[in-house]
This record gives C-alpha cells, structure tokens and sequence, in this order.
C-alpha cells in the first residue's frame, strides 16, 4: 500500500491468461517502484522493491480520447497509428486514467463479442449491468460489427475494427501505457 508497508496482494508470475507479468511503473520511491496491476483498483498504485523487478523500458504508448472518439499509438513520441473507436454508453461509460496493457489475446470464439483480438489493460469497468458475465476488466479490442465504430455502443470498453485490433496485439508491447482521457 506504500513503500515499506502492509502487503496488499501477492502477484503471480503470470497473468489470469497465462501471460507473463509485466507491471508498468508510474512512480519511484527510493528503491521502491509504485506499479499498476489489475488486482488493483482503478487509480490505484502498488509498491515493489526495485531489487525484486527486472526493469526494462517500453517506448510504446497508447491514448484515446473519448470525446474525439480516437485512439493514437506512439513510439519514441511519434504517432504511428490513430483509430476510431467505439466507446462507452453513457450508462456504461469508459474509465479514463492511466493504465498499463496486461495482456495480448487471440480469440478463436467466432461468436465473441470481443472479435479476433484483445489488448487487456490493468482497469476495470465500473458501472456493469448486474448479469454481465464478462467480468470487469477494461480492454481494447475488436468489434464483429463495424458501425460500432466511433459511436457510444459498450459497456466500458473501446472497441476498433478487427485489422485495427489485430495491428494492436501484434506491435503494443506489454506494459505499455494506457492513457483514457475525454
């Protein structure tokens, strides 16, 4: 919960898809690291020793604009790639704040809601109906229907066309940061 203090969780080696972990670091304390993990709430930090971290760094980023209904891809700083994205309805509306990409999956239910790709990222939606039973975690990922694109159509998540979403998981790198701002 802080630098030195009560343990909050304890992290396994790999994610609940059977990725590696990667945590993306916002923060440094001394020798301690302040980290974002989906086992954390949105917004909410949790500290590592540094000695316990193999660090590396990401020059990767992703930022969407809700409002613009836009995604842009960065590396080094420079824009690559930008995307429409359909957002969340106003009952159900996309989190904005920092987070880090979790995971990268292929998805081979042809009847998926998520489409062929999901990059999945350290938050969580907030306003699900009560029988949802996709669970909580936030993520960008494809769409089987394509005029979701650029409209308030989900329930938190952004969704982008499946040559978007595949472009996606095949270049952001774990870790990356996420950046969700209206």
């Amino acid at each position: 919960d802080r630098p030195g203090g009560r343990r909050k969780v304890r992290l396994a080696p790999r994610t609940d898809w059977n990725t590696p972990r990667v945590l993306g670091v916002v923060r440094q304390r001394g020798r301690w690291l302040g980290v974002l993990a989906p086992e954390l709430q949105n917004g909410e930090i949790g500290w590592l020793r540094a000695d316990r971290a193999r660090l590396d760094c990401v020059t990767w980023s992703v930022h969407a604009d809700l409002s613009r209904r836009v995604v842009v891809v960065r590396r080094e700083g420079k824009r690559l790639r930008r995307f429409r994205v359909g957002v969340g309805r106003r009952t159900n509306p996309t989190p904005k704040g920092r987070f880090a990409v979790t995971d990268k999956l292929r998805v081979t239910d042809g009847g998926s809601p998520y489409g062929c790709c999901v990059l999945a990222l350290t938050g969580h939606q907030t306003r699900l109906p009560a029988n949802w039973p996709g669970g909580d975690r936030l993520a960008l990922h494809a769409t089987a229907n394509p005029s979701d694109v650029g409209r308030r159509v989900s329930l938190g998540c952004m969704r982008v066309l499946s040559g978007h979403a595949r472009w996606l998981i095949e270049n952001v790198p774990l870790g990356a940061p996420v950046f969700i701002r209206s």
